[in-house]
């Protein structure tokens, strides 16, 4: 029973650094129709960012975290002026391949400027605690409490602001809202910049749990993807739901089946779920 309860904590550490990735995920493709594949990319620059202020800067764990979230909401925006804007017109091939080139060129910048090698980021929280039999570190258990704080920020951020009532608006119907005189501009730029906040705040959470390479966004984003997909095309709290979903499954069935097939589990989920609901968890726009 111990191991059961340790996994399903483990699951729940998985899952809420998924849901973050694929919360940002989500938000550009149900907003702006655009699969950013570049989200990973960001999703790394975000570990680098935090390991570089607390090494260089020395900056504490959470001042770290903050200016990380900064920077690649503002790495984010630039992306979508420079690349994602001027394609807003172009066929979905161009904006993935925009994408694409996105990030090959941050997965270069990373290697040139941080090195190929693993890196391993100090936490605070790195200490192991036993609760009821069950022991983890402190870290697991702050990546799920932040999380959680996380999305109930950007919860009453979209319905309890004017920004957030317009990005809502947007996606619902974007014709509509072009009507009544909601600047498209200022949505797109604030979608992308909360999509890469939320992505540094994944990454920072998760890096002293794991470590820091230039190609750790690969597996993340294919994840994300598979995860939105599960919990409906653009829908926030899909992707919520759908995320905790694949870490518990993940977590048990490295456990319980075998840990070679971990990565694996994904996509049978994806399988398994769209078998029986084609149209993901919960259909629809964000909301």
């Amino acid at each position: 029973m111990d191991l059961f309860f340790q996994q399903l904590l483990n699951g729940l550490s998985n899952g809420s650094v998924y849901s973050l990735v694929a919360l940002g995920l989500t938000m550009v493709f149900g907003i702006l129709h655009i699969p950013n594949f570049a989200h990973g990319a960001f999703y790394m620059i975000g570990a680098y960012v935090t390991l570089t202020a607390m090494v260089l800067l020395g900056a504490p764990y959470w001042i770290a975290l903050i200016i990380s979230m900064v920077i690649i909401a503002l790495l984010s925006v630039l992306s979508e002026r420079l690349v994602f804007h001027p394609l807003r017109n172009a066929q979905p091939l161009h904006q993935m391949m925009g994408a694409i080139g996105i990030l090959l060129f941050l997965v270069a910048f990373a290697e040139v400027v941080w090195g190929p090698r693993f890196q391993q980021m100090a936490s605070p929280y790195g200490d192991a605690i036993t609760i009821f039999g069950v022991t983890f570190t402190q870290q697991r258990l702050i990546v799920i409490l932040a999380s959680m704080v996380i999305m109930l920020l950007l919860h009453l951020f979209l319905t309890k602001t004017m920004i957030g009532s317009a990005i809502i608006a947007m996606a619902q119907n974007r014709e509509g809202a072009y009507l009544v005189g909601i600047n498209a501009n200022m949505v797109a730029m604030m979608t992308f910049a909360i999509a890469g906040a939320l992505a540094a705040a994944a990454a920072t959470l998760s890096s002293p749990i794991n470590l820091v390479f230039p190609d750790m966004g690969e597996l993340v984003i294919m994840k994300a993807f598979v995860i939105i997909i599960i919990g409906g095309m653009g829908s926030i709290p899909g992707a919520i739901v759908a995320g905790y979903m694949l870490g518990i499954v993940e977590s048990f069935g490295a456990t319980y089946i075998s840990g070679d097939y971990r990565d694996v589990i994904a996509f049978a989920l994806l399988v398994i779920i769209l078998t029986f609901k084609p149209t993901g968890l919960f259909p629809g726009r964000v909301h």
